[in-house]
């Protein structure tokens, strides 16, 4: 008799979309695959029961496939409370295609996937996100009307980046209010991680309020566009978590504040626009509170690429979008006193009021 002893990674295979340790309920999982166009890509539709889902398309070359089944699930879960806490009638959707933009993208595979997105009949509308311009947003909507973030000559509400940069700016201000009195940035050390456009444009803005800016990036050409734009300092040590600042902005991508980085940390504020920055959000969001650092929830601070998009929804128009992105200043500090109060995380007491909301409008429809 052979008996088969299986690996990890074998173990992991075995394991199907409802064994992943990142699945939630998700109420849908699309996998969409086009040999013509070399498509590859996962769409998550996380809860609906506020409204139809809505995320970005993030275009990644993910080592492996699961890796980015892991990703769209977190990220789509991470949408329907960005959308509850900020108060949008929508759900929580995203999807990820797999591959290296610059190498493999193409108005016939951007094309092909907006067919994918057009099957789901409005269950879930896309958006721009890493790896994304508004133009390919613009190619999606020639086959489908479920995309939002389309460009402004379109009718559309354009880039979402500034109004997430700016989300994260309030959110940012409050957190700093909460801990040193004042939501004064000048004279704060800031270290931003990820200069896409969302960190950049929160370069800009921390910098202008007097902030001493610090960058860090993979990309070396950008860094020092960047910093010759702004006058800000690029980082060239070794160890940029233990690095000395009052505020780290992570605005790349997920899992930062991990097992290994969170003992290093030296700072008294995490706000960034990066999703997903706890990579365990019970463990890290303790550990965070027990080494009294303030932490802005995530899926609240970034939420003003969703507002903007959802203009064209709704079809509110500039004073509004600024209006709903400003109150995510508000809404941080409520939640962080709240978080104390009750002596709970700050990322708890988010995720209890966006739950509170969805529970609420589900027990209204039985």
């Amino acid at each position: 008799m052979i008996t088969e002893v299986l690996t990890a990674n074998q173990l992991k295979k075995e394991a199907p979309v409802f064994g992943q340790l990142s699945f939630d309920n998700h109420e849908q999982v699309v996998f969409c695959q086009d040999k013509d166009t070399g498509l590859k890509a996962i769409i998550g539709v996380h809860n609906t029961i506020l409204g139809p889902a809505l995320g970005g398309t993030r275009m990644y070359d993910y080592k492996t496939e699961w890796d980015a089944l892991n990703d769209v699930l977190r990220l789509s879960r991470g949408m329907t409370y960005k959308a509850a806490i900020t108060g949008l009638n929508l759900g929580g959707g995203k999807a990820v295609i797999i591959g290296d933009p610059k190498k493999i993208k193409t108005p016939e595979l951007m094309k092909r996937f907006g067919e994918f997105v057009h099957t789901l009949g409005g269950k879930y509308y896309t958006a721009e996100d890493v790896g994304m311009e508004t133009s390919d947003m613009d190619t999606v909507r020639q086959v489908t009307p479920y995309v939002t973030g389309i460009s402004e000559s379109k009718g559309g509400a354009g880039n979402p980046s500034p109004v997430t940069a700016y989300g994260v700016f309030m959110g940012m201000k409050a957190a700093a209010k909460f801990a040193y009195g004042n939501d004064a940035l000048a004279g704060k050390r800031i270290l931003v991680e990820g200069i896409g456009h969302v960190g950049e444009e929160l370069v800009r803005l921390a910098s202008e309020e007097g902030a001493s800016v610090l960058i860090s990036d993979i990309n070396q050409e950008r860094l020092s566009e960047v910093s010759n734009t702004y006058g800000v300092e690029i980082y060239r040590g070794d160890s940029l978590y233990a690095e000395t600042a009052d505020i780290y902005a992570p605005c790349a991508l997920g899992a930062t504040v991990n097992d290994e980085t969170i003992h290093k940390l030296k700072v008294k504020v995490i706000a960034g626009a990066a999703n997903n920055q706890l990579a365990n959000e019970n463990i890290h969001g303790t550990l965070l509170q027990k080494k009294g650092i303030v932490y802005a929830p995530d899926f609240l601070i970034n939420a003003g690429g969703i507002i903007n998009v959802y203009a064209e929804i709704e079809g509110y128009g500039r004073d509004q979008i600024k209006t709903k992105t400003e109150n995510i200043y508000n809404t941080t500090l409520d939640i962080l006193n709240k978080a104390k109060a009750t002596n709970i995380t700050a990322n708890a007491a988010a995720l209890s009021i966006a739950e509170d909301r969805i529970a609420t409008r589900k027990n209204s429809t039985l």
